[in-house]
């Protein structure tokens, strides 16, 4: 409700906003919606080390692959 279209920041980079937050019995989720896509990422402080309702932006810390596709290594024969 009050995370629901803050901005979302990725090493200093804003990469979307947050449309919506998922409540599940383990754990919340943020429904991040990128410009291509929607990513949902735990919300637990580790990987969501900073809220700030008042800027209206949340930090995150995720790991590597979350939002980009890893790259496939090619073995070459």
């Amino acid at each position: 409700h009050q995370l629901v279209g803050l901005k979302v920041v990725r090493d200093g980079q804003e990469i979307g906003h947050v449309a919506r937050v998922d409540h599940l019995p383990a754990q919340d989720l943020l429904a991040i919606q990128t410009s291509d896509k929607e990513v949902l990422l735990p919300f637990v402080k580790a990987i969501v080390p900073k809220v700030d309702v008042e800027n209206k932006t949340i930090v995150i810390t995720p790991p590597g692959g979350l939002f980009e596709e890893l790259a496939e290594e090619k073995d070459e024969d």
